[in-house]
């Protein structure tokens, strides 16, 4: 039974690109996977199995029900590390089932010391430090409070990591932003080290920071964007590109989506498609219905502008894209049929839609685009 459509995940492109970031980011470098926002609209089910095979063993979230769901897959033994938000049972449960959370302030801390008490077990957190992001994080008064509470409760904390956020390495204009941040975390770091508090991992770095700044590599790098297949910006790929001679892309993306035509009309000339009188027929042509639309993921704003493949034939999309269904033009493909695939993102014969292709076309970034792809659309895997 085919549903109204199916995103499908290459394995072989996920093996390519963890391999090519061990090899990046050397053996001594821990990779976490970021695997937020639904694995970023990948799927947590599908792609842990995936990642596991490959060697991954530490994944890193943003809402405690997506440790849970990380918690729920593994088969191996693995780090979940939680960067955002807990409620204060789930703090809890987190020391219970040893899954890591950061602490960026005070409030969080004590809780964690609260019900590491309770349990007579070690909460294990990492310490966010605020270094110029102004978003979450503990500055340099309320980290020398932490220490202070930390040594009082040294028998309940594990110090699993001491972290903090860059704003924007994949721009480079946020550079000299950076770069100050970097001097801030390595002064609270050794605030740190000379009370005799070292942390498992010291990490700062994202996909984009490993990249373009080799220094900020650390311990432990958390990969999220690059693990898909992604860049972060171009400007990250233009950078790894003029560090290298052979100019191809070294991801490959691990994301494909399709549909099929659920109806096929004939539409005269002069005549209007869809909702309003954004489209109007310039001459006799051929439409297909595809049924997927903004509630699916598939941008309004993509109206009159997204294309699609069928049958090897770029097709467009013509009028409003509705809440579940988008209507495409199929004058030029030979004998179009109800059931006929309909490629939204990947390969089909020669031609290819990348994400890039809708953020181009809808001003959203990459990340937004795989995010808004819904849990309820089924996902595969594919061995090759």
């Amino acid at each position: 039974m085919f549903d109204h459509s199916i995103i499908t995940l290459n394995e072989e492109s996920v093996k390519n690109n963890i391999k090519f970031l061990r090899k990046k980011l050397g053996n001594t470098i821990k990779i976490s996977a970021v695997v937020k926002a639904n694995a970023y609209g990948h799927g947590i089910e599908q792609i842990i199995p995936i990642f596991e095979k490959n060697g991954i063993d530490h994944y890193a979230v943003f809402y405690y029900s997506e440790a849970i769901r990380v918690y729920n897959c593994i088969t191996k033994p693995s780090t979940i590390m939680v960067m955002g938000y807990l409620c204060d049972e789930s703090i809890r449960d987190a020391i219970l089932k040893e899954i890591e959370f950061f602490v960026f302030n005070i409030e969080r801390l004590n809780l964690a010391i609260k019900y590491a008490k309770e349990l007579n077990l070690k909460a294990k957190i990492h310490l966010e430090a605020e270094t110029g992001m102004n978003r979450s994080g503990l500055n340099i008064e309320e980290l020398n409070m932490a220490i202070n509470i930390i040594k009082e409760n040294k028998a309940f904390i594990e110090i699993s990591g001491f972290c903090t956020h860059l704003a924007g390495a994949e721009s480079v204009s946020n550079h000299l932003r950076i770069q100050n941040q970097l001097k801030k975390y390595k002064k609270m770091l050794t605030i740190l080290e000379v009370n005799n508090l070292n942390p498992t991992y010291k990490h700062v770095a994202n996909s984009a920071a490993a990249i373009v700044y080799p220094k900020t590599k650390m311990d432990l790098v958390r990969v999220g964007i690059m693990l898909y297949g992604f860049w972060s910006s171009s400007e990250v790929f233009i950078h790894y590109l003029n560090a290298h001679q052979d100019k191809l892309d070294p991801l490959k993306r691990v994301l494909r989506w399709n549909s099929q035509i659920m109806a096929i009309k004939e539409v005269k000339s002069g005549e209007f498609v869809g909702y309003g009188i954004s489209y109007q027929a310039q001459k006799n042509i051929t439409t297909a219905l595809v049924p997927i639309g903004y509630s699916l993921g598939y941008n309004r704003s993509l109206s009159n502008k997204g294309y699609v493949l069928i049958q090897g034939c770029r097709c467009s999309v013509i009028g409003v894209v509705n809440m579940n269904m988008i209507i495409i033009d199929v004058s030029n493909v030979n004998d179009p049929k109800v059931g006929d695939e309909v490629v939204l993102i990947g390969k089909q014969a020669d031609l290819e839609i990348k994400v890039s292709a809708f953020s181009e076309l809808s001003d959203e970034l990459n990340y937004e685009i795989l995010a808004h792809l819904p849990e309820s659309i089924i996902r595969t895997v594919k061995n090759q």
